[in-house]
């Protein structure tokens, strides 16, 4: 299954209870990111649990353009030998990678403050999407960027030969771009500053951490500051990944909407900074218990248990809460269609310039499927029928975007009439058992 080639349209139907274990993938952005540090550390890092979606193969085979072995076992151990901090060679072709805005992002952060040049390029989704957010910051090293107009890709970077360390304020909520800055940081002399007024995502700086860099990050009166020496020897690390809180989103979200579903969701990654969907779900009155709590590698886990919610009340989502569940509105929407009254959710511009406009394009598909939905530049809000209410019976454009087509899918399982998608391919970009998953608890996924 690829994003780029013949079109899969879906349909989901309505089913019986979901049950049994979901064992979702791992992680996507500790997957990127143990690929990429394990690259930059001096000997050999192993991984088990890396997601084997094509996002996170890209970001490996580019790892090995880069000079770094990358080896796969036939369990799926992998294992990294790093070239060190400062040790990329100069790709010999076009960097490829695909959907993956995370892999391009982190991977022009991790080159820009050395001396080679590498070009990049990605799917048609990938090509139209903004690429300035990080090549303003990173010529801040040294690096120099050429790319097509509005700053896109394919794009050409200009590793800085002498790197110098950078203090950057984030314009924009952003844990690509705060990555990116940290990883040029790597390579830089002296320290590296990023502030961020509102905390993103933290995986870079809890890995960097493992991995033996010298991090600190104290908040202040003007937001977040993280603080890199440069120039560490990173030491090479054995890493679990844990399962991926997005992809979770998607059994979790279907278990409260089926009546009679009882899911669990086991070895999930609780980072305060992704699960703002589960306190939201809770909020709305959602039966979803976190079992067997615990800590790996630096990351909060817990196996999480869903049980069909049929009394679910619309609630307004915290606008602070936004970047830790950025992802998950779409399936949000879904379920807030089930709930009793409107679920509201503010300061979300973000998703207009994700894979796809994803405001525009769950509020259209939920329209179709008789969900009313009003909405603005940075909000939207979803007047929920109530369960047993939502009609369904549409096809919906998934715009190539994987969370979209599945969001769409978890909803059929719930409507009167079955949910179709023009295009489910995408899917395959960061959860490519999605369908045989969901099956397996009792959904009807058809493709049609």
């Amino acid at each position: 299954m690829s994003g780029h080639g013949t079109p899969i349209p879906m349909s989901s139907h309505k089913c019986g209870p979901l049950k049994g274990e979901a064992h979702v993938p791992g992680d996507k952005s500790i997957s990127h990111r143990s690929l990429i540090f394990g690259a930059m550390a001096v000997g050999e890092t192993v991984i088990t649990g890396l997601l084997e979606g094509e996002d996170v193969l890209d970001t490996a085979k580019a790892m090995q353009a880069f000079g770094a072995e990358v080896t796969r076992d036939e369990d799926g151990t992998w294992h990294v030998h790093g070239v060190g901090v400062g040790g990329f060679a100069e790709p010999e072709n076009v960097i490829d990678c695909g959907n993956s805005g995370t892999g391009v992002r982190l991977i022009m952060g991790a080159m820009a403050s050395s001396d080679i040049t590498a070009t990049f390029t990605g799917d048609a989704s990938l090509n139209s999407r903004p690429m300035a957010r990080v090549t303003d910051p990173i010529a801040l090293f040294g690096a120099t960027s050429v790319g097509r107009s509005g700053g896109r890709l394919p794009m050409t970077i200009v590793g800085a030969a002498d790197p110098v360390p950078v203090r950057y304020t984030t314009p924009m909520p952003s844990a690509q771009v705060k990555s990116a800055v940290l990883l040029a940081g790597l390579n830089a002399p002296g320290e590296t500053v990023v502030i961020e007024k509102e905390a993103t995502r933290d995986h870079t700086e809890r890995m960097l951490a493992g991995f033996g860099a010298d991090i600190t990050s104290v908040d202040t009166d003007e937001g977040r500051v993280i603080t890199l020496k440069g120039r560490p020897e990173l030491k090479p690390q054995t890493i679990v990944v844990p399962r991926d809180p997005s992809s979770a989103a998607f059994p979790v979200c279907a278990a409260l909407i089926v009546e009679g579903s009882d899911v669990l969701v086991p070895n999930i990654g609780l980072n305060p900074t992704r699960a703002g969907l589960f306190e939201t779900l809770r909020d709305m009155g959602a039966d979803l218990t976190y079992e067997n709590l615990r800590e790996e590698g630096g990351e909060p886990v817990a196996d999480l248990r869903a049980k069909f919610s049929p009394n679910l009340k619309g609630i307004e989502v915290p606008p602070a809460r936004a970047a830790s569940m950025i992802d998950e509105y779409p399936v949000l929407s879904v379920v807030a269609s089930f709930a009793e009254g409107d679920t509201v959710m503010r300061g979300v511009k973000e998703l207009r310039v994700k894979e796809s406009d994803r405001i525009e394009a769950m509020a259209s598909g939920l329209r179709l499927n008789g969900v009313e939905v009003e909405d603005g530049e940075d909000w939207w809000i979803v007047k929920g029928r109530g369960h047993g209410n939502v009609p369904g019976g549409a096809t919906c454009v998934s715009h190539l975007d994987h969370r979209i087509a599945m969001s769409f899918m978890v909803m059929g399982m719930a409507t009167e009439a079955p949910v179709s998608v023009d295009d489910g391919s995408p899917i395959a970009t960061s959860f490519p058992i999605f369908e045989g998953l969901m099956g397996g608890l009792g959904a009807d996924l058809r493709r049609d």
